[in-house]
């Protein structure tokens, strides 16, 4: 068990603790039963839960105010001091929605599926209510499927259909949802209990009774018997870290642990930077002006700030004054436009009345900022700060009047202590790697940037990894355990790239080269995104073939010419994205994947995603279909200074053949432009303005 618990010990590094309220299955609730309470929005929890039914370890989002996720993996019977044979390993996601928020005189009510994926193996449905009287919180709902194994009442539904009399008892493989059985069975169970907030000392007391009688688990032996009764005690040292150790079904004790942190938090706004690229005079020669001139002391000042002064344009009566510039530090692009404007303020002549900022990402100029100055008999006392700034089509400086030009070949170098985490798979819910990751990035001039990162292995646990490859499908992931084990130390990434834009609204991106650890290739992509438009539509086209396990420059027999058509959707809704890519995958197999995720302007993205193609759940496999959930830290919220490094992560339920398709190419280059993208830079317009 300790082996398992340490991925988990380097991942809790990543949370920053806000609010918890913990319960064994990773839900808010009590114990083991849910209430109707929720997370605060965007708040994302890890948790683990220890007892002998069962470990759980769970992640936990709140997907908005009114609907909580969580997945859960759990190893039932871990110890097997019993000897019962129960070597189940389940995967199970649940849902929860409130249906009534809390009122003086009525309580918070809310509805849930607590295996809405998985096996079955925690099939259960729920109607709950919350209500709070100072420090004591009541809690009381019903339950179907296990939660009605001490039954109350008959199930009322069966008075509207026939269909929920019945309830299939069978665990599945999981990867279907379970329709039928939703809210099914015979009967209703009831379950309750409180928790009585000890404010003074951070800790609850907490009580229930729980209507799951554990019958699966008696059956086979793992406990004797079980009580509906559980008690215990949660203890919060410090904000969102939540502690609880309880006495459960008379006969075990469990222990849980959790951590939390919002995703939503306000982007720390720094001034001093991790490196200071002056010291490496990337500005070789400024074409149009002096370095003594307005325009050489703001483009050391530019440069010194972690960013790039690219060229600039002043009108023929110095009115207007625009500039191009590019973005190397800042999380948050508004924080980098507003030290680019006070630097401007600072070393702009007194006749500019406006300033135009050209956002330049890597070679694509999507969006711009126009600024006006305030001062002297211009300033405007009746206008609004946010007002001050507008955001207009971005579009290069055809004829610059001063430009400056950067060292080329520009090569700059990376070394860090890296993880890779394996979490949730059929076997082991978690494996690691710690590793030291060097990389190289080359700028060629003319947008063409050339990439390479190697990974040394300092410690795995790979060679735990037992299970192979059974796909009847082209092996294009499910052989992934070979390249963790013979290509722990290899070659990453080796590729060349160019992005730009091809008029108004069109933008590509092209590369080539070793691409990914498992595949080498050929590849574009295309997106049509107007301007303040929330809908965009792209299409990639790649050739590619798969690398030799020891992920040195060989490659292997099999290849395949992959591609998608992609529709996206910037939704008005708590910051959600939504894309459909309709195509062909990495195993020569035809579908369509859906992907949600929601971006914060703090750099955070947690997203869920899941693709359906012409493969039967049969050929599939275990899992039914392709599937998962991913994430991004930022790493300035955690780091000193600016950064836009993060750490991000996916989580699937199973690695299969079907339904795959490249890491990190074919369908990014939206995501790519996010933080020029008209409504995140029109949601900040405050934080650009200099002083604000």
């Amino acid at each position: 068990m300790n082996q398992m618990l340490r991925p988990f010990l380097v991942f809790f590094i990543f949370f920053i603790p806000v609010t918890a309220n913990a319960a064994d299955f990773g839900t808010t609730g009590l114990i083991d039963i849910p209430s109707a309470r929720m997370m605060n929005d965007g708040e994302f929890k890890i948790a683990m839960s220890r007892q002998t039914v069962a470990d759980i370890y769970s992640l936990n989002y709140q997907i908005t105010p009114w609907l909580e996720s969580t997945f859960r993996y759990t190893i039932f019977n871990p110890d097997d001091v019993t000897g019962s044979g129960d070597n189940l390993f389940d995967r199970s996601y649940e849902i929860k929605l409130r249906l009534i928020r809390e009122r003086r005189l009525f309580p918070q009510i809310a509805i849930g599926i607590r295996d809405v994926l998985g096996t079955g193996a925690w099939g259960s449905e729920y109607l709950v209510a919350s209500k709070a009287f100072g420090p004591l919180d009541l809690t009381l709902g019903a339950g179907w499927g296990r939660l009605a194994e001490r039954n109350a009442f008959s199930n009322p539904l069966t008075n509207i259909a026939d269909g929920f009399e019945t309830r299939s008892a069978n665990i599945g493989r999981g990867g279907k949802v379970s329709f039928n059985n939703f809210f099914s069975g015979p009967d209703v169970g009831l379950f309750g209990g409180f928790s009585y907030e000890l404010e003074n000392w951070n800790t609850k007391l907490l009580v229930e009774y729980n209507s799951d009688s554990f019958r699966r688990e008696r059956n086979l032996g793992t406990i004797p018997d079980a009580s509906p009764i559980s008690y215990g005690v949660e203890w919060e040292p410090a904000p969102g870290l939540a502690i609880g150790i309880n006495r459960q079904q008379g006969n075990q004790t469990g222990f849980y642990i959790s951590a939390s942190l919002n995703t939503k938090a306000e982007a720390p706004r720094r001034s001093q930077n991790l490196v200071v690229p002056v010291s490496s005079n990337l500005a070789q020669e400024v074409i149009g002006a002096e370095l003594n001139s307005w325009y050489g002391r703001l483009l050391v000042d530019v440069e010194s700030a972690g960013m790039l002064l690219r060229s600039a344009d002043v009108s023929s009566d110095f009115k207007t004054a625009s500039f191009e510039i590019s973005n190397q530090q800042y999380s948050l692009m508004a924080d980098g436009i507003n030290r680019f404007l006070t630097l401007a303020e600072i070393h702009l002549p007194r006749e500019v009345e406006t300033i135009e900022v050209i956002l330049n990402e890597g070679g694509i100029r999507s969006n711009a900022v126009l600024y006006q100055r305030q001062f002297g008999d211009r300033q405007i006392t009746w206008l609004a700060s946010e007002d001050l700034i507008e955001i207009i089509p971005g579009s290069p400086i055809i004829n610059p009047t001063t430009r400056t030009l950067y060292r080329i070949p520009n090569v700059t170098f990376g070394a860090d202590v890296s993880t890779r985490l394996s979490l949730f798979d059929p076997d082991r819910p978690a494996r690691y790697q710690v590793m030291l990751k060097t990389s190289a990035a080359a700028d060629l001039g003319n947008y063409f940037s050339l990439y390479a990162s190697y990974n040394w292995d300092i410690d795995n646990d790979f060679d735990t990894i037992n299970r192979g490859a059974n796909s009847v499908l082209p092996h294009v992931r499910s052989d992934i355990a070979r390249y963790l084990k013979e290509g722990d130390t290899g070659l990453d990434s080796l590729y060349l790239q160019k992005k730009g834009n091809m008029g108004r609204d069109f933008y590509y991106r092209a590369y080539s080269g070793y691409l990914e650890e498992m595949y080498a290739g050929i590849g574009a992509e295309f997106l049509y995104s107007p301007f303040s438009s929330r809908l965009a539509f792209g299409l990639n086209l790649n050739w590619v073939k798969q690398r030799d396990y020891d992920k040195g420059f060989d490659l292997l027999d099999y290849s395949v010419l992959t591609g998608h058509v992609s529709a996206y959707w910037a939704t008005p809704w708590y910051n959600y994205d939504v894309a459909v890519h309709v195509g062909r995958y990495l195993a020569k197999d035809l579908g369509a994947t859906i992907e949600v995720r929601r971006t914060f302007d703090n750099g955070w993205v947690v997203g869920a995603f899941a693709t359906f193609t012409d493969v039967s759940a049969a050929d599939f496999g275990e899992g039914s279909f392709d599937k998962g959930i991913f994430f991004r830290v930022p790493l300035d919220q955690i780091l000193p200074g600016n950064t836009r490094a993060s750490y991000s992560n996916t989580i699937r339920s199973i690695q299969r053949d079907g339904g795959q398709s490249l890491q990190g190419f074919g369908t990014t280059l939206w995501y790519d432009l996010r933080p020029t993208r008209y409504d995140a830079l029109n949601n900040n317009r405050l934080r650009m303005v200099p002083g604000a």
